[in-house]
């Protein structure tokens, strides 16, 4: 029987994988057979990585990008295409999160939050779709988080973006299907990040976070492997416009009954 979660002779695109969660998914997808195309705003910070997956057997082609550069966008799926000759996975990882109270909220940070996590992923998909609609043939994965379908107090912005990452999806599922294309999120929840590392310092805060998880402990890195390599495979060719949370059960709402 052939394996269904076997990437081999695939082409991933990783956007945002200079750090934290864009890695372990680089990681994942590389073990799994495929051949990768990093992305950072800043290309120095994708050269150990991008020699870490080659040790794997990999290939890994570093580029560049901005996601709210158009003509980055564009010449990172023209660079894949030169290189691979074709796109088969997109895992739209790229964002930010800036941290404030509501009411102190700048029009300048809610834009960055908004235009980085919302209007970059959409459009590097839009870019990538269109050379796999030439296929009949694509995995996109959007990033989104617990906070898709949970609010939380000084991340507005952010919570909002997400909202919208899920909404997007379901969309773009119902307008790309016909061609082969399937668009799903992928929500973590607590996993310890460059951009939230600040918090796990304290301990009262972890110990808080611990008690309303199920499982009783924040997310490890091993944690998103089968689902980021799940969903990028023909495992899961007939879901699409779907969203799997993995966040140790966060968003059942869980708190410790008054004893």
């Amino acid at each position: 029987m052939q394996d269904l979660f076997d990437l081999s002779g695939k082409v991933a695109i990783v956007t945002g994988a200079s750090r934290g969660l864009g890695q372990y998914f680089g990681r994942a997808l590389a073990k799994a057979g495929a051949d990768l195309v990093i992305t950072s705003r800043k290309l120095s910070r994708l050269t150990e990585f991008k020699k870490e997956i080659e040790s794997l057997g990999r290939k890994a082609l570093a580029v560049q990008v901005d996601v709210l550069s158009q003509s980055d966008i564009e010449n990172m799926v023209r660079t894949a295409i030169e290189e691979y000759g074709k796109i088969d996975i997109l895992v739209n990882n790229a964002g930010l999160n800036i941290r404030s109270p509501s009411a102190d909220f700048s029009w300048e940070d809610w834009d960055t939050v908004l235009e980085t996590n919302l209007k970059g992923n959409f459009f590097c998909a839009q870019a990538v779709a269109r050379e796999m609609i030439k296929r009949n043939y694509g995995r996109i994965i959007n990033m989104g988080s617990c906070t898709c379908v949970f609010g939380m107090e000084g991340i507005a912005p952010y919570t909002a973006s997400r909202g919208g990452v899920l909404m997007m999806t379901r969309s773009l599922a119902a307008e790309w299907g016909k061609y082969g294309i399937t668009v799903n999120v992928l929500a973590p929840g607590w996993f310890k990040t460059v951009q939230n590392a600040a918090l796990y310092e304290n301990k009262k805060w972890v110990e808080n976070i611990k008690s309303r998880i199920p499982l009783n402990r924040p997310g490890l890195p091993n944690d998103l492997d089968g689902t980021v390599i799940f969903l990028a495979s023909d495992a899961s060719a007939y879901i699409t416009g779907q969203i799997i949370l993995v966040d140790g059960g966060f968003t059942t709402g869980a708190t410790k009954a008054i004893t």
